[in-house]
């Protein structure tokens, strides 16, 4: 049963369906995309566009703002769109707020100092100025508000949580941070239970079967909530050894792509949006031990399930990538895996030099 639901999750999540004509398309059918890493979550949302776009049109639509990056729902950075980023950050943020708390007590930041950075952020960057955080930074010790690298880190965060600011146009290789009223001046609003709906329809169409646990942990939605959502949205729902498993919606239309083997990107949400990952892990290995195979490397996935990891490196020519099996590959298996290093390659524009092991 594993293979019928890692063969439907490919599927909802764009990964063997004809891929989306823009970035932005891919990121509204998932609601939200963990981007902690961003080169490589550019990779994750090639993998699910139409052969032929490259990375180059993933930054451009980063640098128009047709996609933005934030903290989100769990607290760590997503890609989302600027119609979703104010329900996204109105329904998960105060949860994300309460955790972050303890936190930022031993950092020593309190409401005061909170609602002064906000107010210089917000006077630094009003009509259309994009500032570093390095920047933002400046702007709080002229303000009389000196602060630390770390304290630095947290009030931006708590800045995107509140709905102040979010990801600017890259400088450079440098981030930048623009205030969210002139970034997604658009941005739509959603009653509460409107917007409990939207995510769990978001989340069960891209990423079902999925279980209640799941919804949980990529939403960072209370239990009560993800139940609440799953009752409004009246998804459909089947007992797989012991465990409930959801869906919503039909499954995305288009031409099924054929493709065997996958080289997810570390976080990607094939792996990262599951609490529970046995559907993706062979037999045998779903012990603790292999968790950081699949969550904090790049995974290796053929026929839906992980069957490695492999690394990255420069050579004289571009780029070399080492893949390393956790079983045997057949030799149909390599085939499909040297397909899936020329759509990377494509990609990147830029020559891959590959190797298994």
């Amino acid at each position: 049963m594993n293979a019928a639901i890692a063969a439907e999750r490919l599927r909802r999540q764009l990964l063997t369906r004809a891929g989306r004509r823009r970035p932005a398309d891919v990121v509204a059918w998932f609601g939200a995309m963990q981007a902690q890493e961003y080169e490589h979550a550019k990779w994750a949302l090639g993998l699910r566009l139409q052969d032929g776009l490259v990375d180059a049109d993933i930054e451009s639509a980063f640098q128009d703002g047709s996609i933005l990056r934030t903290h989100v729902m769990r607290p760590t950075w997503h890609f989302v769109t600027p119609a979703d980023i104010r329900w996204l950050l109105e329904l998960t943020a105060p949860r994300v707020q309460r955790r972050m708390a303890v936190y930022n007590g031993h950092l020593g930041l309190d409401a005061r100092t909170f609602a002064r950075a906000l107010r210089v952020f917000e006077r630094a960057l009003r009509d259309g100025r994009f500032l570093t955080r390095a920047e933002l930074g400046e702007r709080l010790q002229r303000a009389g508000l000196p602060i630390t690298s770390m304290q630095l880190a947290h009030v931006a965060m708590h800045a995107e949580l509140e709905g102040v600011i979010c990801s600017g146009p890259r400088r450079g290789k440098q981030f930048t941070y623009a205030l969210l009223a002139e970034r997604a001046p658009n941005a739509s609003r959603l009653p509460r239970d409107e917007a409990l709906a939207a995510l769990g329809r978001r989340f069960f169409r891209s990423h079902g079967p999925a279980t209640i646990r799941d919804f949980v942990w990529w939403s960072g939605l209370s239990t009560a909530d993800a139940r609440r959502s799953l009752d409004i949205i009246d998804g459909r729902h089947e007992d797989v050894d012991g465990r409930t498993y959801w869906t919503c919606d039909r499954e995305p239309r288009g031409a099924t792509r054929d493709q065997l083997a996958h080289l997810l990107p570390i976080y990607d949400e094939y792996v990262v949006a599951y609490r529970d990952r046995l559907a993706v892990l062979p037999g045998p290995r779903t012990t603790a031990s292999t968790r950081p195979w699949t969550t904090f490397q790049h995974a290796l996935v053929i026929a839906g399930q992980v069957a490695g990891t492999w690394r990255l490196g420069r050579g004289p020519q571009g780029v070399v990538l080492d893949a390393i099996s956790l079983r045997r590959v057949t030799r149909p298996e390599r085939a499909a895996l040297a397909q899936a290093v020329r759509r990377y390659e494509a990609f990147l524009s830029t020559p891959v030099a590959f190797s298994l092991a």
